[in-house]
């Protein structure tokens, strides 16, 4: 009876871990939705201002062209989204009792490609550089060894599609908001499998739903268009060594972007 108790016992203390860590992994996700949705309501419900209504002098211009190329400039925090496995647990593993994932920061370059559809929508290709930093940290059972970091630097190169919706103009601005597709591909993955052999390896092709939102600005020469994107894995892209301890107690990785855009159009 005591041994069915104990199993009974660890298996509600994972599932209570599954729970918290899935929680906070949704929290960004769910701060960058209700923002996005936000901005959605007031696209469906533009202000009165008509096409060719009073401040709207530089948006005429670019509104006569379908379409129209630009670069990006950003800003990233990247993480995992962590699933523990089941060696988590002490008793199952008496080298390390926690872990959790870190951001770390990163920039992103892009080449912007975009093809209009009708009044508003957008058809849009990005392809470009993202260089990231992710990190796990990890807590040793043992109280006299200290925390220590699993550190994943990475280079991508990613090829995002998005399409976006934007709103009527007003005195040369437009609320939009976006979703797509994006894959990437690591290419520093097998020079650090190389170099660091007792880190965590992680696969080096990756893909991701993103949602966002932003401001079209449209001045006389360009468009200046900031924006906000949340960016999710669609998979699992740890890879399992076995042997190494860090690798033993994670199921999956999964990755998450949070990303500030600052896009110039013309």
């Amino acid at each position: 009876m005591q041994t069915t108790r104990f199993r009974n016992y660890l298996h509600l203390h994972r599932l209570q871990n599954l729970k918290v860590t899935f929680a906070a992994s949704q929290s960004r996700f769910k701060l960058l939705a209700a923002l996005v949705f936000g901005l959605q309501f007031a696209v469906l419900h533009p202000l009165s201002s008509q096409v060719g209504g009073k401040g709207n002098y530089n948006y005429l211009d670019f509104q006569k062209k379908n379409y129209y190329f630009g670069i990006t400039l950003a800003y990233n925090k990247s993480d995992y989204q962590i699933v523990r496995s089941k060696n988590f647990l002490p008793s199952n593993n008496d080298s390390i009792s926690g872990l959790e994932a870190i951001q770390g920061p990163g920039f992103n370059l892009q080449i912007i490609s975009n093809l209009k559809i009708g009044e508003n929508f957008d058809i849009r290709f990005l392809p470009g550089f993202s260089f990231s930093e992710r990190n796990v940290s990890f807590d040793p059972t043992k109280k006299n060894v200290p925390d220590y970091i699993k550190t994943v630097e990475s280079v991508f190169i990613e090829l995002p599609f998005n399409v976006r919706y934007k709103s009527a103009p007003y005195r040369d601005k437009r609320l939009f908001v976006m979703a797509g597709l994006k894959y990437s591909y690591d290419i520093q993955s097998k020079s650090r499998a190389r170099i660091v052999s007792n880190n965590l390896r992680i696969a080096p092709n990756d893909f991701q739903f993103e949602i966002g939102a932003g401001v079209q600005m449209f001045f006389p020469f360009f468009i200046f268009s900031p924006e906000i994107k949340f960016s999710h894995g669609l998979g699992n892209i740890l890879i399992f060594q076995n042997g190494l301890r860090e690798s033993s107690v994670i199921e999956k990785l999964i990755s998450q972007t949070f990303t500030i855009s600052f896009h110039f159009e013309g």
